[in-house]
């Protein structure tokens, strides 16, 4: 255990000492690459008056993007690469609901058509697969859960206990019946959810939240801190 505490103190000098002997190099060869202007990551955004409002317990990684009228109640989740882009509308994500990584969520008001409305609402207890789409207007009611890649067009409604299989297309404005499981693209009914799919939607966004709890302390620390939790120390 000592160790690999001492590994991992000695890497993180190589690693320092790396990036001073890249910027020297680049120096020495002329090259100005290393004053290149690089934008800092900011997980949580403004946008003029338009903010996010996060709720207690609330875990965002450090590699989304939350970016405006956003509204993050207690104990939801927004997981690595995920983007939430609250600019032509308002996103409000419910308790202990999560959106897992790569989710893109946004607010476009424009669609084939007439203009619908932007705002993406997302109950409580719900899971948004790995990479799912969201287009403006869509809602999610309460312990609804929706399958990897999944992508909801502008103005879809999916009720309480209701499922969206992994893959599928639900068209614009469509609405998916409480507890029922719509799959394939575009997404059609297939039948009614058993009681074991029914229960697992509010367990699997449970287990979500209490995991978001456990990133959300360790991405708060410093790298010596992470060693020392990841070392047990």
């Amino acid at each position: 255990m000592a160790l690999m505490w001492v590994a991992y103190r000695v890497g993180y000098m190589f690693r320092e000492t790396g990036q001073a002997l890249e910027r020297l190099g680049t120096r020495m060869q002329g090259s100005n690459a290393y004053l290149e202007v690089l934008w800092r990551h900011r997980t949580l955004m403004n946008l003029v008056s338009r903010k996010p409002e996060v709720g207690n317990g609330v875990f965002v990684a450090p590699s989304a993007a939350v970016i405006g009228s956003v509204t993050l109640a207690d104990r939801a989740s927004v997981w690595y690469g995920t983007v939430l882009r609250g600019d032509a509308g308002s996103i409000s994500v419910g308790h202990s609901s999560n959106l897992q990584d790569g989710v893109t969520v946004r607010t476009a008001r424009t669609y084939i058509g007439a203009p619908r409305r932007g705002t993406v609402s997302i109950g409580d207890r719900v899971t948004v697969g790995h990479a799912v789409i969201l287009e403006g207007g869509v809602t999610l009611e309460d312990e609804c859960l929706i399958g990897i890649g999944a992508a909801l067009q502008h103005g879809v409604k999916v009720e309480k206990g209701a499922m969206v299989a992994a893959g599928s297309v639900v068209t614009a404005g469509t609405t998916v019946p409480a507890g029922q499981l719509w799959a394939g693209n575009p997404a059609r009914y297939l039948r009614a959810l058993t009681p074991d799919e029914a229960a697992f939607i509010p367990k699997s966004a449970d287990v979500y939240a209490q995991l978001g709890a456990e990133h959300a302390r360790v991405a708060g620390l410093t790298p010596i801190e992470r060693a020392e939790a990841l070392l047990g120390k």
